[in-house]
């Protein structure tokens, strides 16, 4: 009897007038996913084509922009769906996939965002060692625990939640965030300490080496001449403006299912629909205007030369 309910549908009542404005919702939902689909694609098929793209930093530019297009897909789909739906609801095991997707992706985020903040600390602080150390091989370790580490630390919350019991069957979201840990009847310690540990392993610990890695380029981008300067900033500032937008979401995510349940249901909503608004229209972005060769590969694309 407790395994099926623990398989059983999960409402989400998170959206706000649904049946009123449901074409409308559909209309802007859909529209916005096209357009972080098609614009990070832009970027990726640049990236792909030019040889000179080809390089460490804009490898792990297009990891964090193909992280984009998988972190939307996890949840866009299945929201479009429940916009022309009757009742928004959702199987527990496909709440728990999509929770696992949602986050495994989500937190590959700042492993790639630290990758590339070294790659840039070497490139502009030991510039001479650069090829022996951002080699191809190095890059793809980077790529491989960036995506592993989290799917690793994911899954446990997730297998675990599978077979603990729930006591709720209305989920105060629009997709499955962190919030699924209220319909639980009690809250696993093994979880809530792993949590700790995969904020830590997967945020903090990150997030203290990229700001070390960017304090030792200011440091020595300070004392050095005009064009190291320069480089410093054209290079790591689309980086810094990511990386505070995703830190930014994050937090918006732990709030959300930390929050209590007074908050105005519309408040709710414009905060969780942030998080998977902002992020991947900004990514592309920022990178495709503010990273030099992609801006001038861009350019290229949509005003080809003039025949004469």
């Amino acid at each position: 009897m407790d395994y099926t309910l623990n398989v059983t549908y999960i409402t989400l009542s998170g959206h706000v007038e649904v049946h009123k404005y449901r074409y409308l919702y559909f209309l802007v939902l859909f529209t916005v996913y096209i357009l972080i689909i098609c614009s990070n694609s832009t970027v990726l098929y640049l990236i792909c084509i030019h040889k000179n793209l080809h390089e460490p930093m804009y490898i792990f530019i297009a990891a964090l922009l193909l992280n984009c297009v998988f972190y939307s897909t996890s949840i866009y789909p299945k929201l479009l769906i429940d916009v022309l739906s009757e009742k928004q609801i959702i199987s527990y095991p496909v709440c728990l996939f999509q929770f696992f997707m949602f986050y495994s992706i989500g937190s590959s985020e700042f492993p790639l965002l630290a990758a590339m903040s070294y790659d840039r600390y070497v490139s502009i602080c030991k510039p001479l060692q650069y090829p022996t150390i951002m080699t191809k091989t190095t890059v793809s370790i980077f790529l491989v625990l960036s995506w592993l580490v989290p799917a690793c630390h994911i899954a446990i919350p997730a297998i675990l939640s599978a077979e603990t019991k729930l006591c709720n069957f209305t989920l105060k979201a629009i997709f499955c965030n962190n919030a699924i840990y209220r319909l639980q009847c009690v809250q696993s310690r093994v979880i809530t300490i792993q949590g700790v540990v995969a904020l830590l392993n997967l945020a903090i610990f990150p997030m203290l080496f990229i700001i070390f890695t960017y304090t030792r380029i200011l440091m020595i981008s300070y004392r050095s001449c005009r064009e190291v300067r320069k480089k410093a900033a054209e290079t790591c500032l689309p980086h810094l403006l990511v990386l505070i937008s995703f830190s930014c979401l994050s937090a918006y995510d732990i709030a959300i299912a930390r929050v209590e349940s007074n908050l105005p249901k519309t408040a709710r909503l414009i905060m969780m629909l942030q998080i998977v608004l902002y992020h991947p229209l900004f990514n592309p972005l920022i990178y495709g205007l503010k990273m030099k060769e992609i801006s001038k590969h861009l350019k290229r694309l949509f005003r080809p030369a003039k025949i004469i």
